[in-house]
């Protein structure tokens, strides 16, 4: 249940929703919004010692997060879209048998 307390919903499409605290149910889950930038702001790479959380347990930038921010940024931004999402994260967030290829103009 913690690793999946990462809310997105599309109709505020430039804020996720995480935890304050351990959410002790799913019925009972306490979150603050964020910008969706700050969303596995550091691709899943070791935090700074100076780095303030933003959600309970570091929950945000968690790999599962990273995936979410994935899956969101291309619903967002579609390949053929005019913004396209190019897919900048790791590779291991990207499904290697079918991978996004940017549009190149």
């Amino acid at each position: 249940m913690m690793r999946k307390s990462i809310v997105f919903d599309k109709r505020t499409p430039d804020v996720f929703y995480c935890p304050m605290r351990k959410p002790t149910s799913m019925n009972k889950l306490i979150v603050k919004s964020r910008p969706l930038h700050k969303l596995c702001e550091y691709d899943g790479n070791d935090l700074p010692s100076d780095y303030k959380s933003d959600c309970y347990d570091d929950i945000d930038e968690s790999t599962y997060a990273c995936k979410e921010k994935h899956r969101i940024m291309m619903r967002k931004y579609p390949p053929g879209s005019e913004k396209a999402f190019t897919g900048t994260q790791k590779n291991i967030f990207i499904n290697l048998k079918n991978p996004v290829k940017p549009k190149t103009n």
